[in-house]
């Protein structure tokens, strides 16, 4: 569940690639809106980042000491510290007491997420941008640290109060569902106990009946790939980002997957009958396989760097072959991570380390001795200490979400900003992630 370079015109890394383009395509989606709110008479947002703008704190800016990572958090402060505290816990590490303060601080009163709320205390409205993407990675965070059960439920209900009628989710509230914001969605009802399959909406469908439609016939271009969303004629464009993510999705799995036995046979596409998660799940998974046989790594979708490695996506596609029983046809990605993703991470911050920690602890290589690297480690240096056996275990004492419900429709912010994007075709840009389009 990641995310890098001029959002206007490509698509994103969700995290899930990762890093600075996730930062810059929530940055060119939030300053649509925002532009789109100037128009009537309402102030605007920071521009998106240009190509090779690495957000950065100015001189004067100082950041909450509970969160990880030293850029500018307004567009992935809660996606980062979300992926931060869910790596540490999957290896075993007890986090900060005010890393996750910082995080459940962060709620709005109805629920939702924003990507980052610089005063906490302040009462969400019809501005505060919160979304699906940050809500429901906040809530696999949460969900895994156990003792959240209020803030996750709240966060579930205001999920559940946005599924679309097809099932699924957009980035933000009554966007079009694309695969990835499903796949996280689904990934956060798995982590509280919920069963996605009965989370239906007013129309009866499931998200697997969304992720169902995003799939891609085996007989077709890109068979057993799932496409982030239709193109304007409906038809479906095989991208590995939400490929990778749907095949954790349609398994009933989170950000860190779940080690399964090898599959019997190798992953094949075979044609489904009716809505089969597990089936095309396989199907995904044996495009991944493919996509990743040359190289062992996916690559960019940004223009002119088609030929260069997408680390993050490759992390996000190593966690899903294994959670759908082919981690062995997955090993040779993770030793590529091994040798070549240590400048990406470094550059890239906190969610970066946690996406190679899940990859390595879902693959049975050891996060702590990654290519001689210690991600455990780096990923701590990023932020604050996490707790050690003799530091208190008090309750947290982040302040309360806010008494003002923030859930009431989308108001002229959302359907406004929503619509600039639609208009302009980069739906891409609200998933966060590196949508990577392969025809």
């Amino acid at each position: 569940m990641f995310v890098r370079r001029s959002a206007a015109v490509h698509a994103t890394a969700h995290g899930r690639g990762h890093g600075r383009a996730h930062v810059a395509v929530r940055a060119a989606v939030l300053a649509a809106v925002s532009a789109a709110t100037a128009v009537i008479g309402t102030a605007v947002a920071p521009a998106a980042l240009a190509d090779d703008a690495s957000p950065s704190a100015s001189p004067s800016q100082a950041f909450p000491s509970g969160l990880y990572g030293s850029t500018d958090p307004t567009y992935d402060g809660v996606w980062r510290q979300s992926l931060a505290l869910l790596a540490q816990h999957t290896v075993g590490v007890k986090p900060a007491a005010k890393a996750v303060d910082w995080l459940t601080g962060q709620q709005c009163a109805a629920g939702g997420f924003a990507p980052y709320r610089a005063d906490a205390t302040a009462k969400c409205d019809a501005k505060t941008m919160v979304d699906t993407n940050n809500t429901a990675a906040a809530v696999q965070a949460l969900a895994a640290l156990g003792g959240h059960d209020s803030e996750t439920g709240k966060a579930v209900a205001w999920l559940k109060s946005v599924q679309n009628t097809d099932g699924g989710w957009g980035y933000v509230a009554g966007g079009a569902s694309d695969a990835n914001s499903t796949s996280v969605v689904i990934g956060a009802l798995a982590a509280t106990g919920e069963k996605p399959l009965d989370v239906t909406s007013k129309g009866g469908e499931s998200p697997y009946d969304a992720l169902a439609e995003l799939s891609i016939a085996c007989d077709a271009d890109g068979g057993g790939a799932f496409a982030y969303q239709p193109d304007k004629k409906g038809k479906l464009a095989a991208n590995t980002d939400a490929t990778a993510a749907a095949v954790t999705g349609s398994l009933g799995k989170g950000f860190a997957g779940e080690a399964v036995k090898p599959a019997d046979d190798g992953a094949s596409c075979k044609t489904t009958t009716g809505v089969d998660p597990e089936q095309t799940a396989q199907n995904g998974a044996a495009y991944l396989v493919e996509a990743l046989a040359k190289d062992k790594y996916l690559t960019s979708a940004l223009a002119g760097s088609e030929d260069q490695p997408d680390f993050g996506n490759t992390a996000d596609a190593v966690v899903a072959l294994t959670t759908a029983g082919h981690g062995d046809q997955a090993a040779d990605s993770v030793r590529w991570l091994e040798s070549n993703s240590a400048q990406w991470a470094a550059q890239s911050g906190p969610a970066a380390y946690a996406q190679l920690i899940l990859a390595a602890q879902a693959s049975g290589f050891d996060p702590r001795d990654f290519g001689g690297r210690d991600l455990v480690e780096q990923l701590g240096a990023t932020g604050p200490a996490p707790q050690t056996a003799a530091e208190s275990t008090e309750e947290s004492t982040a302040p309360s979400a806010d008494e003002e419900s923030d859930s009431d429709g989308l108001g002229v912010w959302w359907i406004v900003g929503v619509g600039l994007v639609a208009g302009i075709g980069v739906g891409f840009l609200i998933s966060g992630r590196n949508k990577r389009q392969q025809l």
